[in-house]
């Protein structure tokens, strides 16, 4: 561990393909995870696929994605809030990554069909992330790349615009190691409840945390310190609404709740605060979390009823049934007067139209505030369900500036002369705001590859 050509902090996608397209340029290449070996990969282990530009259909997505309405897509959801040429360079690279990542032992499923209306845009991995970072640490060790586990980076040690000495701590030994050039995909800070209260209060101690608990933002705490610019609000981050007995910590994917486009949402007073309807979910599900985490207490209610509970994905815990609206409340800890009344409201606020879970259809409410503008339909029919919310958060959208090389850029406007970053810790140069489904892994994977090759340009001269 004490030098190399190319130093990679994180081994998640990012670092992965940093540290892969390093080596194969020729630089010798340590990383360090800070995870265990069996909780490697940060939260790329718990992701399904990532959004892909393509011109035809392949074996794994239908049609075609072009890069305008990939860049449309993202607009919708970012509202402008992002740095356009580099949001661009990401979309256009995804139309190269299908055969890297295959070459590299990636495996895909066939194009998903059902309600999440992710079959043009998204690929999917077959095994899951678990599987795609399995497969690229065996790519990275038939390369010769030296993989540390148990690792926390404490300190990157700028001089004169470069990092010269980086400081590991591994198994209770502080080391220093010297390279050529950093790439740091280490993530962002959503494991770090006391950084999130400094934003979010005391409402940060009901969030539940959906990936790695090793994200705690050391590293990007201490470049931001040491001069590196910032970029992104450190109050916007990928938030989902999870089950509330999700665990506080690396719950996945499978504590995402699909349910909310055939729902209605309530808070802890039995009043809806959002159209359920805005669009198609993979467009708005990176919402909900954040407007759970603006309810009082940060927690709500998915109320649905017996005709919609196979249109969604299936949370890992049980639906609260009931036979009415009043014993349902009562088991969710609502008043029953008060659920009676929205969903009484609601009801007759429904307007007939011709449902189709698959597309924006045209049943809607009329007359009520917030609106439902699609896949409005009575809750009439028991069972009744429902599902406790929280906000769950996925990664944190505060993280270094960089330029269209990856390379970190300092507060006076200068690129670093040897660091670069990838992944969630960059990733507020793109998402300054919302988020769409896939997005973060195609940030990942194409800065990782930037950086990685970028790196070993400077480290080999």
């Amino acid at each position: 561990m004490e030098s190399c050509d190319v130093l990679v902090v994180g081994g998640g996608n990012a670092g992965l393909s940093a540290a892969i397209t390093a080596r194969e340029a020729g630089a010798s290449v340590v990383l360090l995870e800070h995870a265990p070996k069996a909780l490697r990969g940060g939260n790329s282990r718990h992701t399904r696929n990532l959004r892909l530009m393509h011109k035809s259909p392949t074996a794994t997505l239908v049609g075609s994605y072009s890069n305008s309405d990939y860049w449309r897509d993202l607009l919708s959801v970012t509202h402008g809030n992002t740095e356009e040429q580099l949001a661009r360079i990401a979309i256009d690279a995804t139309a190269e990554l299908l055969p890297w990542m295959h070459l590299h032992g990636a495996r895909f499923q066939p194009a998903l069909e059902g309600t999440l209306g992710l079959s043009r845009t998204n690929a999917f991995f077959l095994g899951g992330g678990k599987a795609l970072m399995n497969a690229y640490y065996a790519a990275a060790e038939r390369l010769g790349i030296s993989v540390f586990y148990d690792t926390e980076v404490r300190s990157l040690c700028f001089a004169n615009g470069m990092i010269r000495e980086a400081t590991a701590v591994r198994n209770g030994t502080s080391s220093a190691l010297r390279q050529k050039a950093v790439v740091v995909s280490s993530g962002g800070f959503q494991a770090n409840i006391e950084w999130l209260r400094q934003y979010w209060g005391d409402a940060a101690g009901n969030f539940i945390i959906r990936g790695t608990p090793y994200a705690q933002g050391g590293v990007l705490k201490n470049l931001l310190e040491q001069g590196a610019a910032p970029v992104g609000d450190p109050t916007q981050c990928h938030a989902v609404a999870v089950d509330a007995r999700a665990p506080k910590f690396d719950g996945g994917i499978v504590s995402r709740l699909d349910c909310i486009p055939f729902s209605i949402v309530v808070d802890r007073a039995a009043q809806r605060f959002y159209d359920e309807g805005e669009d198609i979910w993979p467009k708005r599900y990176a919402i909900w979390g954040r407007l759970v985490a603006q309810c009082p207490e940060q927690i709500a209610y998915a109320i649905t009823d017996a005709k919609s509970e196979k249109l969604f994905m299936p949370s890992a815990f049980p639906p609260i049934r009931a036979q009415n609206i009043a014993e349902l409340a009562g088991k969710l800890g609502l008043d029953a007067a008060a659920l009676e009344a929205t969903i009484t409201n609601f009801n007759r606020a429904v307007r007939p139209g011709k449902f189709d879970p698959g597309r924006l259809d045209d049943c809607r409410t009329e007359g009520i505030a917030p609106p439902k503008t699609h896949w409005a339909r009575p809750i009439d029919e028991p069972p009744f369900i429902g599902y406790p919310l929280r906000p769950g958060i996925t990664f944190t959208y505060l993280g270094l500036k960089v330029d269209q090389n990856a390379r970190v850029l300092m507060q006076d406007g200068r690129p670093s002369a040897n660091l670069f970053a990838a992944g969630e810790i960059m990733a507020g140069n793109i998402l300054g705001q919302g988020y769409i489904a896939g997005i973060g892994m195609a940030i990942g994977a194409v800065f990782g590859r930037i950086a990685g090759r970028e790196a070993a340009k400077v480290a080999l001269g």
